[in-house]
């Protein structure tokens, strides 16, 4: 081979390595683009919003929001911001709010219904990204906030919403709008209007992960197997495809639908959902009545134990774990790795993936609550329980002097109602009350 022919050779080879590269740096280049560099955010500079390590400290990424609820980043690094009471998903670019919205649908939005739940998933086949939305859709022909169904003694015929809907979509070419509606999922409209759920996520198989309430039920005793309560008044963890489709052929709890979709069950309330990137396990926030907040590690087919049940076990009277409906042994109970005594009203609930704070905080669990405390819990060694200081060994927060000062992490943010780490490897805490999302990151001294 003559040494023209072995140089054109290399240099076809060259040719897709070349482009690879271009295109990798390419996209580097836009992710670095669209989210701003540490330090040159705003800072807060309302003190009384603070946290309990000073190596640390909080930029505003986005104002101007109305009651933002949850947020996802694109593979750009823009971020999607979903507003509870306008039924709208807002786009930020590079730290800025863009003015109009991507998407805008009529929501019911009494008490906890409305715009909820957003998970952003690759299509793998047409080489897009898939925009999921959980929420509660209006009735036909009335618009954001219109409904006039409280509850069955409180319902205008005529007012009930379409019930709590779980739709894909797809980003337009430009990014501005959010285009091909595809319903995935229609819980049924239940005339009760708290306790929907709403919290959204991807897990590591690429599959959703919806949390779904007990829509407010007072008149059966939910979790007992002599009960004749609808499945579609049971709250749990749901897992779909992107299809809508059941993940497990025959369901963890049975082949039936919708019985065939829950991971989970037992669950009053949450808004908090995620996996553990070193175990893989899902793990979740559930909201007790007046006591038995809960964290809880979320095995396939784990029963949470409500309503027969809420917190530790041993606080329950007469509990008999015998009497829990458990789907002909498939369903499994287990205690809350931690429960409030009282009301905190836990909300987010994630995992930080990332070294940026140093290795003290790498692969720990971050909790929200709407009380404005941010709490930071480090895991036992088998990553199968929290790793809880002495006053919480127990298990159980009875009182804020004494036990929670050491898992506090952060207060005063208002209604903490999502917290998320970019693709920067930064915490970001939407703030619901204040209308505000919050970058977290280091001081100098860290470094």
């Amino acid at each position: 081979m003559s040494i023209s022919i072995k140089l054109n050779f290399y240099f076809l080879m060259l040719i897709p390595i070349t482009i690879f590269l271009i295109q990798h740096f390419s996209d580097l280049q836009t992710l670095n683009a669209s989210i701003p560099k540490p330090g040159s955010l705003p800072l807060l500079k309302d003190r009384s919003v603070n946290l309990s390590d000073s190596r640390l400290k909080i930029e505003i990424f986005a104002t101007g929001l109305k009651n933002p609820t949850n947020m996802a980043f694109l593979d750009s690094g823009d971020a999607l911001v979903l507003e509870k009471l306008n039924g709208t998903v807002r786009k930020i670019v590079n730290g800025k709010l863009l003015p109009e919205p991507l998407l805008d649908v009529n929501v019911a939005t009494y008490d906890t219904r409305g715009m909820l739940g957003i998970a952003v998933a690759k299509n793998e086949t047409a080489g897009k990204q898939y925009i999921f939305l959980y929420y509660t859709e209006a009735r036909d022909g009335q618009g954001d906030g219109e409904d006039k169904c409280f509850s069955p003694s409180k319902c205008i015929p005529g007012y009930l919403p379409n019930g709590n809907r779980l739709y894909r979509y797809e980003l337009s070419d430009n990014g501005s709008k959010l285009i091909n509606q595809k319903l995935i999922f229609s819980w049924p409209p239940l005339k009760r209007a708290d306790h929907n759920g709403g919290e959204l996520i991807v897990g590591p198989d690429n599959n959703l992960y919806l949390v779904v309430g007990d829509a407010g039920n007072k008149s059966e005793v939910l979790n007992n197997k002599n009960s004749s309560i609808k499945i579609e008044a049971m709250g749990g963890i749901l897992a779909f495809s992107h299809n809508g489709g059941p993940i497990f052929s025959n369901g963890l709890l049975g082949p039936e639908n919708p019985l065939n979709k829950f991971y989970a069950y037992g669950v009053r309330n949450g808004f908090g959902l995620d996996f553990d990137p070193i175990t893989g396990k899902l793990w979740d926030t559930e909201n007790g009545p007046k006591y038995g907040d809960e964290i809880n590690l979320v095995e396939p087919g784990f029963n949470s134990g409500w309503r027969v049940v809420q917190g530790l076990s041993v606080l329950k009277p007469g509990f008999n774990i015998t009497k829990l409906e458990d789907f002909g042994g498939r369903g499994i109970y287990s205690d809350p790795e931690l429960e409030w005594n009282y009301t905190i009203a836990p909300t987010a609930i994630k995992f930080l993936n990332s070294d940026n704070y140093g290795k003290k905080y790498e692969n720990d669990i971050f909790v929200g609550s709407a009380s404005g405390y941010l709490y930071h819990f480090d895991l036992n060694s088998n990553r199968t329980g929290l790793d809880l200081p002495k006053p919480l060994q127990d298990k159980i927060v009875d009182n804020y002097e004494d036990e929670e000062l050491n898992v506090i992490f952060g207060r005063n943010f208002g209604v903490i109602s999502d917290i998320e780490v970019g693709p920067d490897g930064y915490l970001y805490v939407v703030a619901f009350s204040r209308g505000e999302i919050y970058r977290i990151i280091p001081t100098n001294s860290l470094h």
